[in-house]
């Protein structure tokens, strides 16, 4: 498209959740900003008229891989794939080699960020030491070092009093705590949803109560020290009503729910498909309805991807050997505008919201709108773009898709990352 610091994006709909937007407009752009349209003359004008533009879209869940897993994922590679997926803004989690728990890490990443991502990355700090939920990370350091939220992704910290400290210690940094829900003695070694399939399959089951029981712990703690947990990739239906009566109290408590859990349930698993293995896993309808339920009435508020590659090797496994995790950047979208808004369920400002200014709130970041003086993060989407998911053409090094096949209405036509075009669909 352009090269240009200036140009004018023409004829688009704009749908901009954050300025409460959804009309027909134009966007200038200028030195990686937003501008008024009408008062920059004789920019370069690109016709997207019959596309919609919104902000960048924002993941606060990635597994970037970088340092120490490079085999899965690059920092470059990782970046290119959201950037494909309309994201230009990614939180990256802490479960890398060595963990994100130091600030030595931490600068290390950064360097890696400068050096490799085509769009913007913000580093998680690990709650614990190594992740061993144990002993508390120098927080205060990690602040220092530019983390934006605390987690243990992927571990649970199964001490409460820990936990508690941490979120105290959290709060006087500002700093957001998202949680990995699971009590592990209901885990039991489970590989999918304790339910009707997990007895006919004769597989290990993860009772939906594993996730509920730290719900209920997260909404206490919220409530008592007065600050922001978020429950990451939230499964099941139990959880979603006590989300619910939590935060009509006024509690900080948020969630989050993948495209994964809002498209498919645990019958899957009678393929055996490792792509199909994720923690938490794949549930029941019920459970699934619960999910776009709580999306619909503003229960759940953002939408991410816990894109989470692993090599084809490391999947090739019997299923109950097969590591949990699924890519999703390059889908997360796609398959939300057909599960969602094409099929009704939601608005495509509703959708938009919980890709773009909800996580940008819950952050704290300025970002996720297209008001004039912000940064020019924008996502051009073609909603009527049809298309089929085929895995071959990612631009992640990892195939770990349950999406691979499914035909999906929607794409990113092009991403733009502080004014410049690090995404043109072919």
């Amino acid at each position: 498209m352009t090269d240009n610091k200036t140009f004018i994006l023409k004829g688009g709909r704009v749908v901009d959740p954050a300025g409460k937007i959804d009309a027909i407009m134009d966007v200038g752009v200028s030195d990686g900003k937003i501008v008024n349209a009408q008062s920059i003359r004789g920019a370069e004008e690109i016709n997207v008229s019959g596309k919609v533009i919104t902000p960048g879209l924002i993941d606060v869940h990635v597994h970037l891989r970088d340092p120490g897993q490079t085999a899965s994922e690059t920092m470059a590679s990782g970046t290119m794939a959201a950037a494909a997926g309309g994201f230009t803004t990614v939180v990256s989690m802490p479960n890398t080699k060595p963990v994100a728990d130091s600030t030595g890490t931490i600068d290390n990443i950064r360097r890696k960020i400068s050096e490799s991502a085509v769009i913007k990355v913000l580093p998680s700090g690990a709650m614990t030491k190594g992740l061993a939920g144990e002993e508390m990370s120098a927080i205060g350091s990690l602040h220092s070092a530019g983390i934006v939220a605390l987690t243990d992704d992927g571990k649970c910290i199964q001490n409460h009093s820990l936990m508690r400290n941490i979120v105290r210690y959290a709060k006087s940094f500002q700093l957001p705590i998202m949680d990995h829900c699971e009590e592990y003695s209901l885990v039991n070694g489970g590989v999918m949803h304790e339910g009707v399939w997990s007895t006919l399959l004769g597989m290990t089951g993860i009772a939906s109560a594993s996730e509920e029981l730290i719900v209920d712990r997260n909404i206490i703690i919220a409530r008592d020290e007065d600050w922001k947990i978020h429950c990451q990739h939230i499964s099941a239906r139990e959880s979603v009503e006590k989300l619910r009566a939590a935060q009509a109290n006024g509690i900080k408590i948020s969630a989050e729910a993948t495209p994964h859990h809002i498209c498919f349930t645990d019958e899957e698993i009678k393929h055996f498909d490792s792509d199909f293995k994720m923690n938490p896993p794949l549930r029941a309808e019920d459970d699934r309805l619960a999910l776009i339920e709580g999306l619909k009435d503003g229960t759940i508020s953002i939408i991410a991807s816990d894109h989470a590659p692993h090599t084809h090797t490391s999947k090739l496994v019997e299923f109950d050997y097969a590591p949990f995790g699924v890519v999703g950047l390059e889908t997360s979208l796609s398959v939300c505008l057909t599960m969602l808004y094409h099929s009704g369920e939601m608005s495509l400002s509703s959708v938009i919201e919980k890709m773009t200014c909800n996580p940008a709130e819950f952050l704290g970041i300025d970002a996720g709108t297209l008001r004039e003086g912000a940064a020019a993060d924008i996502t051009v989407i073609d909603l009527d773009w049809e298309y089929t998911v085929d895995k071959s053409k990612f631009k992640s090094l990892s195939r770990n898709t349950p999406f691979h096949g499914m035909k999906v209405k929607g794409k990113v036509a092009a991403t733009i990352c502080d004014g410049k075009f690090v995404y043109i669909a072919e």
